[in-house]
This record gives C-alpha cells, structure tokens and sequence, in this order.
C-alpha cells in the first residue's frame, strides 16, 4: 500500500485501560501535538487500518502513568479536532451494575451520569461563552453501528444503558455501589464523561466502548480487585481490536450524525464585539467554522 501521510485523519481511537496499540494497522507514524491545553496524554498514533486512515491515542499514556482524574482531555481533543478528527471511538474498562451484564461483557451505553468533580470539561469561558446541547451524550447512530458489528461478531453486547461517571482513582465503597444501583445506573467508569463533553463542543461524533471488567462491589463475594480485573482487560481488549477493524471503514462510509456535528451552530452566548480574542485564537480548531479568526 502506498503511504499516503496527507490523507485525512478523520476517525480516532482513544484508548483505555489494557488497549495500547491497534494490531492491523499499517504505515503506522507518530507525531507529537502540542496545544494550548499543554500536551496530550501521548503521541499520536496514525496509520491506516482496514483502509482507512485513522489515529489512536493511549488515553493513560503507554505505560498506565495517568490517573483518570489527569488525563489531560482538552488537549486530547483539541489536538485530535486538529488533525481534522470527526469521530471518535472510546475504548474503556468499566464496571457493571447489573448481574446481566457479566465480565467480558461490551456495553454501548445511551446515556450519562457525571459525578466526577475535579474535571475540566469544557473549551468555553475566559471570555467566550458557549451551551451545547447533550441531551444524547454518546452518537446514536455511531453507537448503533458499533453494535451491530459487536453483535456481528458474536461478542456478548447490550446497546443502552446509563453510563455513571465517577471520579476515582479509587474504586466504589459498598454504599455508593449500592446507591448507583437504585438510582438505575447500568455502568461505572472514570473517564467518559469529560470526554464526551469536550467532543460535543468540539463536533466530534463520540461513542463509548464500555468493556466490562467487574461487578464493582455490590455482589457478594465477587468484589473488584486488580488481578481479576487484568485478566478481563486482555480479552475485552482482543475483542475490541477486531471490532474496530471491522467497524472502522463502515463509519468511514456513513454520514455524520447533525446532532454533533453541528453541535456549536447558535451555541456562542457571547456576542461578538465581547469575545475576547486570545481565547477565540486558542479554540481556533474548534470555532474556526463559525468564527473568522482573522477578523475577530
């Protein structure tokens, strides 16, 4: 294949826990972005896998060096909305909160709970105000996508379900276990909500792969520990390389989902005579759509 490093990065992978690397992928390059967030969790990786040219970035840095609570997000998707990144496919460990939803078990949950509290998860302030609609967190035709290639493939999935985001690093107490069921969330995890946020606003189409490790701590004499939970990580993580080889040129083909896409369209509050241009200068990437830079 002729190496192409030109051709439009138009969807990327952030990757979780235990999914460092993309087997298949072919010409594979690094390249190193900086942004006005300061640097992403790692390089980024881009080749070309099933055909087309996509990115993939270690959402914990190679090695597992980053807590959930510093992985610096607004520089992962800034410097993926950058490189011209339309979609993004998110590959995370969770835990469930439903005896149904077993180990080994892909989630492509509908909706979202946020109740992290030490997260940046928004472009806007400092002078540029903006409200994006997020209704429906994750890309629903995107999601349904995934799905049907999960199910496709013979991998145990559900499609729906409330993904509870928590702040970690530690894992849930009993109680809190507990009161996450009751409040009927399906999922638990530490790292989608301030990504799905900042894709929005970035109109990027995001979609969660929630790969269930554990039962969190509810279940009687089940309860997460790390060795078990490595264990699950290596096979979710060999199921979700072939999803997305045969996921990937399908999305590629698709339109684009408006509801993200054309996320920020009458979303600036601020009007223009009041934005203040350093920060329009730093979200360049993210407004230049409806924003002349130049002229601001």
């Amino acid at each position: 294949m002729t190496r192409n490093d030109n051709a439009a990065v138009k969807i990327a992978v952030i990757g979780g826990s235990g999914l460092y690397d993309m087997e298949g992928v072919e010409d594979l390059q690094e390249r190193r972005i900086e942004t006005p967030f300061g640097s992403p969790s790692d390089a980024v990786m881009i080749g070309t896998l099933s055909g087309v040219r996509a990115a993939f970035l270690p959402r914990h840095g190679r090695g597992h060096f980053l807590l959930p609570t510093e992985v610096p997000s607004k520089a992962n998707i800034w410097a993926l909305k950058s490189l011209g990144v339309e979609r993004i496919l998110s590959a995370s460990a969770v835990g469930s909160l439903r005896e149904e939803l077993a180990p080994r078990h892909f989630v492509f949950p509908d909706q979202l709970v946020d109740n992290t509290r030490r997260r940046d998860s928004t472009f806007f302030g400092n002078g540029v105000v903006a409200h994006v609609a997020f209704a429906h967190p994750f890309s629903r035709p995107q999601s349904d996508l995934l799905f049907a290639e999960a199910k496709a493939l013979g991998l145990q999935a559900t499609r729906g379900g409330i993904y509870c985001c928590m702040e970690g690093p530690q894992f849930s107490t009993r109680a809190e276990s507990e009161t996450h069921r009751k409040l009927g969330y399906d999922i638990i995890g530490m790292t989608a909500a301030g990504e799905a946020k900042l894709a929005r606003e970035a109109e990027i189409c995001y979609s969660t792969i929630a790969m269930v490790t554990d039962y969190d701590c509810w279940k009687e004499n089940d309860h997460v520990h790390t060795e078990k939970v490595v264990e699950h990580l290596m096979a979710n993580a060999k199921n979700v390389r072939a999803l997305l080889k045969n996921a990937i040129p399908k999305l590629a083909a698709e339109p684009l989902d408006p509801e993200c896409s054309e996320a920020l369209r009458g979303a600036i509050f601020t009007p223009p005579a009041s934005r203040n241009k350093e920060t329009l200068e730093r979200l360049g990437p993210i407004i230049s759509k409806y924003v002349e830079l130049a002229s601001a």
